[in-house]
């Protein structure tokens, strides 16, 4: 594999996770569980342990999931040649769908997991072990934006580089750095660098509709190359 492709698709996964956890559904969910369990704690350093611990628990089960999907696909040797024969030909059509769903163009609604009130108050009991499931368990509540981005951008990115681990755990850390941001923030009283973090998430949907915008544009393009070769 040539270093500037892995690094290329390292950046985008990279992107892709930082772009999902600023997304309205992830990014609540991440503020609330840090509040929800941090508060709790009794210290600032036990409030910036809690961030990362929330964090390594979505990062685990993102890696856990495109590890054993990735594998499962590579290991079968009828798949893995179909995957390599048609990659570059759903790579496009695939694009354009994800892009279209981050422009609002479709709009699907995905079952996701919730936690009960029980469950939050058994979760608020275990203490900062209580962070790492709640982590786990909101990394499992995809959204139309981000199942659209893990599933259909970075699963196909990892098959076509055959990285399990690498890319999925690169777009899991990117989920994790506003949270970390505003877990610093709440545990220095940094009130300037929260009211900043609530700035940078309010330009999300620009965010969002320019990546969905170069999605849909190199969707088409790689379609028109690959699938109906008029480039």
């Amino acid at each position: 594999m040539p270093v500037s492709g892995l690094a290329v698709a390292a950046a985008s996964a990279l992107w892709f996770g930082i772009l999902t956890s600023v997304s309205p559904c992830p990014l609540a969910t991440n503020v609330a569980a840090i509040s929800f369990v941090g508060r709790r704690t009794g210290s600032s350093g036990g409030i910036l342990l809690a961030g990362l611990l929330y964090a390594a628990g979505r990062a685990l089960v993102y890696v856990a999931i495109a590890a054993l999907l990735v594998t499962s696909l590579l290991s079968a040797p009828t798949v893995s040649l179909t995957l390599q024969t048609w990659m570059s030909k759903l790579l496009g059509p695939i694009l354009v769908v994800v892009g279209a769903i981050m422009l609002d163009l479709v709009r699907i609604r995905l079952p996701g997991v919730t936690t009960s009130a029980g469950m939050q108050r058994r979760i608020e009991r275990w203490g900062l072990l209580g962070a790492l499931i709640l982590g786990a368990l909101f990394a499992l509540s995809f959204c139309p934006v981000s199942a659209a981005l893990f599933f259909g951008s970075l699963l196909p990115l990892a098959v076509q580089h055959d990285s399990g681990v690498l890319l999925p755990l690169l777009y899991g850390l990117g989920t994790a750095v506003p949270v970390i941001v505003f877990a610093v923030a709440l545990a220095t009283g940094a009130r300037r660098l929260a009211a900043l973090f609530e700035r940078v998430t309010s330009v999300e949907r620009w965010m969002r509709w320019g990546t969905g915008g170069v999605f849909v544009g190199v969707g088409i393009y790689l379609s028109l190359v690959h699938v109906y070769r008029v480039l």
